[in-house]
């Protein structure tokens, strides 16, 4: 529960003589990484929302980060998933997915949001970004996640947080343009400065 999963987790087992499917849908727009367990060491660390699926034998626990800075301004706290067991396992993750391997002791500073899942070998700490301009005006907070090699990770394009606050704020727009009516552009804004729209 406290890496964002419920209580309970539904097993499907196929009590026939033949193959047969099962399909399993994203929680929202993304794609879906396949993990490899045994190609991978055994284990593998996602963020608490990742995980979709898994083969039989795939164990799910709970994995705390190691230092307090990545648990205060990781974006993900303190609670992370730990896959670990040997078969397949399948995690989500939204926009574009880029896997990358880390040499050993190669360093890749990301935004903290973007980071899905990660070898147990892949250091990760969190770092201030540094500069005035930097941190008021460049528009990915205050903090980056540090990841040293060597292991492998999957960074995501568009993380779920992300891609709310933009339906959010488009449901805010279309809203205020629904109210507007047939009287046009300059007849919206006159009419929402009479009626009092401080948005203007």
């Amino acid at each position: 529960m406290l890496s964002g999963d419920g209580f309970f987790i539904s097993t499907f087992l196929n009590t026939g003589h033949g193959k047969q499917h099962v399909a399993f849908g994203a929680p929202y727009p993304g794609k879906i990484i396949l993990l490899e367990l045994d190609q991978l060491g055994g284990t593998f660390i996602c963020q608490k929302d990742a995980f979709l699926c898994a083969a039989n034998g795939i164990d799910i626990d709970v994995a705390f980060t190691k230092r307090m800075g990545a648990g205060l301004f990781g974006g993900e706290g303190f609670i992370l998933q730990r896959l670990s067991g040997y078969g397949r396992a399948f995690i989500h993750a939204g926009g574009t997915i880029i896997p990358r391997m880390l040499a050993p002791g190669e360093k890749l500073r990301v935004d903290t949001g973007c980071l899905v899942a990660m070898a147990p070998t892949v250091d990760y700490d969190i770092q201030f970004v540094g500069g005035f301009k930097n941190a008021m005006f460049g528009g990915e907070g205050l903090f980056l996640a540090q990841l040293t090699g060597p292991g492998l990770i999957y960074l995501q394009s568009l993380p779920f947080s992300r891609l709310a606050d933009r339906v959010i704020n488009a449901a805010r727009w279309s809203n205020r343009d629904e109210s507007r009516g047939v009287a046009g552009i300059g007849g919206g804004i006159l009419g929402s400065l009479l009626g009092g729209d401080k948005s203007y």
